[in-house]
């Protein structure tokens, strides 16, 4: 018996050792990659501890050389030709491995929230998507996705995940899912510089730009030192900073129940079955409740229905399908709880015990609880139902009566769960770190929504991030071009105090960094879609910045930028700087955009024509104007533009 588990013990070590022994690469290495050219690599990886690990790359035969650590890792460096391929790379401590069709090329690191994520197809469908899928056939074009994953402290290269399995050369079958802008901005560099191009989608839908950006300079970032200076001093220990927050929740939870009118000396009062609730409002479910009398509402309501249980059902268990509820749930069956739920966007299911089940009338009560966006129960009509069996049950939508607990308008901000999207660095740390040691050519960026209504803040903490990523990224000067958001929502004549306008504003500043670019999209949104579907024009203006900035080329880039004005006769002359790779307006009689205001800061719409590279405002309304502002609204209409459709961005010349 001993010698036989001497031997098994041998062979086991055998394994271990011949498992080690082969040479292993960090996530984001593989075949079907491009790589930056005229750059040099970095690889790292593990094999066995004490030995030699060389590479050999196909365009020069080379052997570089480097030995292993007691941990079995090791570090070399490549440096890359001139754009072509394909080509191999073989490492080998003894035992080869070799990377195949790997491409030289430009590098594409792509980012930021859902109007960057969207696919092709997918959630997205952009505007001709079935036609774009089946033209992409560009093997020339190779694609990277990143996992989503978040995390309170920085991951290592090994740590990153594709959700493509690694690399994949551009066809039909791989673009659907993979981001719109990022493909078709691919495929502009790839059709104008006539070389490989690979772009690495990293995005997540949904987030605010504080969650793409290092703890280490976000903490530089007015209101946010507090935050950061309290994960530090956890030592970014999950969970310590897990428990802090369950102290954190509690603590907030409390409060709300303090003005929940819904709670009386600590306990829910509207559960029961002897509640009056004459006076309540009733609601027609399914649908978020934003879209059925609360818009804009942020808080807790509490909903009721009376339910006819048959008889033969009593004393049984019954399954409780609620249907969606968004965010967080209390559920009551007679006045006593029996279930509560968390997270929105998913279906809820529940039991109600036997004990509490009498034939008759019963009582469901359920206490709703949403911190931002869209909130209630929602789903599918026929996904909302109370079952015996799968042949006996009986539907829950319908009206249900419904009252207001609380509203969170005067309430601070609920705590963030520490590895929700939305968390300070989760996603620099969980997507973005992993991937730093893969040389990229430089940055294209789409982000911006979830920030508004915070763009003071925005200016300097988008500006953090630039620098943050140039920093991190290795390259003080490392290319970085945005699109500014669209224009969204309701169209208005005259809006001044618009949050989208603000944070279009906000984004602009950025462009006081050197080898920045901003595509701006003031004329390509749609009024009720946050996700517009023109991309294909998105990446064309990406595109042309990073052609004449990037690349050299001599093509118009960038429309006039707002200079300074002047007043005379009651009109407003503003005058523009023609930017050396842009070009001149398209002359027009009659431009819409314009609104003008005078000494009572009251704005009116503006008439406005051009004058050669001057742009004269007026109104008859405004005898003394003192201000003029360009596409300041949410949606406003804007037709300033250069002959290639290039627009000029939103400005203003007051700071009111």
């Amino acid at each position: 018996m001993f010698r036989n588990r001497y031997f098994w013990l041998l062979i086991s070590l055998f394994f271990v050792l011949k498992t080690e022994a082969k040479v292993t690469l960090t996530s984001i290495w593989g075949d079907n990659m491009v790589l930056q050219q005229q750059a040099e690599v970095t690889f790292r990886g593990k094999a066995t501890p004490g030995k030699r690990v060389y590479a050999s790359a196909s365009w020069n035969h080379r052997k570089i050389y480097a030995d292993c650590d007691r941990n079995g890792q090791w570090t070399l460096a490549l440096p890359t030709p001139e754009a072509g391929g394909p080509y191999t790379i073989t490492f080998s401590d003894g035992e080869e491995l070799t990377l195949k069709n790997i491409l030289i090329g430009e590098v594409w690191f792509c980012s930021g929230q859902s109007n960057m994520e969207m696919p092709i197809a997918g959630w997205g469908k952009i505007k001709n998507y079935e036609q774009e899928i089946a033209a992409a056939d560009y093997p020339g074009i190779r694609l990277f996705q990143v996992k989503k994953r978040t995390s309170v402290a920085p991951l290592d290269a090994y740590q990153v995940e594709s959700t493509m399995g690694g690399w994949k050369e551009c066809s039909p079958s791989t673009v659907p899912e993979f981001s719109a802008v990022a493909y078709l901005y691919a495929r502009e560099l790839h059709q104008k510089l006539n070389v490989p191009v690979g772009v690495i989608d990293c995005t997540w839908g949904g987030t605010p730009a504080e969650a793409w950006t290092s703890s280490e300079s976000l903490k530089q970032v007015m209101g946010y030192q507090k935050k950061v200076g309290k994960l530090e001093a956890l030592g970014f220990d999950r969970d310590k900073i897990m428990a802090e927050y369950g102290k954190e929740q509690a603590s907030w939870k409390a409060e709300i129940s303090k003005i929940d009118k819904g709670y009386q000396n600590g306990k829910a009062c509207w559960i029961g079955e002897n509640v009056d609730d004459n006076d309540w409002q009733q609601m027609e479910l399914p649908g978020y409740w934003e879209g059925k009398g609360l818009p804009n509402f942020d808080g807790v309501v509490w909903f009721r229905k009376q339910i006819e249980v048959p008889a033969d059902w009593a004393g049984k268990d019954l399954q409780l399908n609620p249907g969606i509820i968004d965010d967080e749930d209390i559920v009551y069956w007679n006045g006593e709880q029996i279930a509560s739920g968390a997270g929105y966007n998913v279906q809820r299911h529940y039991t109600v015990p036997a004990r509490l089940v009498k034939a008759g009338r019963n009582t469901l009560a359920i206490k709703v609880s949403d911190n931002g966006g869209e909130g209630g129960i929602a789903g599918k009509a026929e996904d909302m139902n109370l079952k015996l069996s799968d042949q006996a049950s009986l539907s829950l939508a319908g009206s249900w009566k419904y009252r207001v607990g609380c509203s969170l308008a005067d309430m601070p901000p609920a705590p963030i769960y520490p590895e929700h999207s939305s968390f300070p660095s989760v996603l620099f740390n969980g997507m973005v770190h992993p991937c730093l040691e893969y040389p990229v050519k430089g940055v294209i960026w789409y982000q911006g929504c979830n920030n508004v209504g915070r763009a003071e803040e925005y200016e300097s903490l988008f500006q953090t991030l630039i620098t943050d990523w140039r920093k991190q990224f290795g390259q003080p000067d490392m290319p970085f071009y945005f699109v500014q958001l669209a224009n969204y929502l309701d169209r208005k004549l005259v809006q001044t105090d618009s949050p989208w306008a603000a944070l279009r504003e906000a984004q602009s500043k950025a462009q006081h960094l050197a080898h920045t670019g901003m595509a701006a999209n003031i004329d390509i949104g749609e009024a009720h879609d946050i996700h517009p579907k023109n991309k294909q024009e998105v990446a064309r203006r990406l595109a042309v910045i990073s052609l004449a900035d990037t690349y050299g080329q001599k093509i118009p880039a960038q429309a006039p930028v707002y200079d300074n004005y002047t007043v005379e006769n009651g009109k407003v002359r503003i005058s523009f700087t023609i930017p050396a790779i842009g070009e001149r307006f398209e002359q027009n009689k009659d431009i819409k955009g314009f609104i003008i205001a005078g000494p009572d800061h009251v704005f009116y719409p503006a008439e406005a024509y051009t004058e050669g590279d001057e742009v004269v405002v007026y109104s008859h309304y405004v005898k003394v104007p003192v201000a003029v502002r360009y596409g300041w609204a949410d949606n406003p209409e804007c037709t300033l533009r250069t002959p290639t459709n290039l627009p000029v961005a939103p400005f203003r010349t007051d700071n009111w």
